[in-house]
């Protein structure tokens, strides 16, 4: 009877793991579509300057790989890693570090740093290990109201600024290619760029070259250690974005690599569409519950 039960027991184990493995809610391609482990990706990715997570906003799986890849970067290279961030807005640096350091505590971050609505479930994860860990966050976005400034009134009103102001933004001027694909279909996209408050067709796309440029200043601004960067997919998809500024303002020895997340109905398979937008793909259940 005891012989009996172990082998029950051992079958149901097996069936378990193996349940658990084909029910994995996620699937890693590299760039032509070949599937890779988790392990393997970390291991390309502890050997860059510059680490860029593309997620999709609304995605827990999003959220919590996130926070599984900065754990393992930390692991390969301790208080040399930094996290920066598209969810903290430049000129709320003071405050994050004033609670990083212990100056302040948390109720005030909450209160006074401009913080996004699900920051409590989807980013205080990440931003408590680098407090405990004593790993720096770096805030590279842009304030939004300066993007908002651009977008109805065009990329030459951030002149007008003062020079403190000027202090969270990439460096003026800041040139923008509206050939860019990811630029060229924001504007189609959005019938011509004729949204309410913008009389330019363009200024949707300036809008979002400004936060890919002040994005990709605060990271080399910082760099000497490496830099795990988190944003929204749109921001690094096909190596443009953020990416693009990287190149334009360090254009030689850049040692950097993406992670792209998308949705597909079914993970065993990336699709032709999907292939070669970033360095690594992540897919995602396109039926997962959404947080918003």
């Amino acid at each position: 009877m005891k012989k009996h039960f172990l082998l029950l027991l051992s079958t149901f184990t097996i069936w378990t793991v193996s349940f658990a493995q084909d029910a994995l809610p996620y699937k890693i391609y590299k760039s032509n579509g070949k599937s890779v482990t988790y392990d393997k990706m970390v291991e390309d990715l502890g050997n860059k300057d510059f680490i860029f997570f593309g997620e999709l906003h609304n995605n827990t799986i999003n959220h919590w790989l996130e926070l599984q890849v900065f754990k393992s970067l930390q692991k390969i290279h301790g208080s040399n890693l930094a996290l920066a961030m598209e969810m903290l807005e430049a000129d709320n640096q003071l405050i994050i570090d004033e609670y990083l350091n212990g100056t302040i505590q948390e109720r005030h971050l909450l209160k006074e740093a401009k913080l996004w609505d699900r920051y409590k479930t989807d980013y205080h994860p990440l931003v408590d290990f680098a407090k405990q860990n004593q790993l720096p966050v770096i805030a590279s976005n842009v304030p939004q109201r300066y993007a908002n400034l651009v977008y109805r009134e065009g990329i030459v009103a951030l002149d007008k600024l003062s020079d403190e102001a000027k202090k969270s933004i990439a460096p003026l001027p800041i040139q923008v290619d509206l050939t860019l694909p990811g630029y060229a279909d924001m504007i189609k996209s959005m019938g011509g760029g004729h949204g309410q408050g913008s009389a330019n067709p363009n200024n949707i796309a300036y809008a979002q070259a400004v936060k890919d440029a002040t994005m990709a200043h605060f990271i080399l601004k910082n760099a000497g250690k490496k830099i795990f960067h988190l944003n929204g997919a749109y921001h690094t998809q096909n190596k443009e974005g953020i990416i693009w500024y990287m190149n334009q303002y360090r254009p030689n020895n850049l040692n950097l690599i993406t992670i792209h997340t998308v949705e597909q109905d079914n993970l065993e398979k990336l699709l032709d569409e999907n292939k070669y937008t970033a360095d690594y793909i992540i897919v995602v259940p396109k039926d997962m519950t959404k947080s918003y």
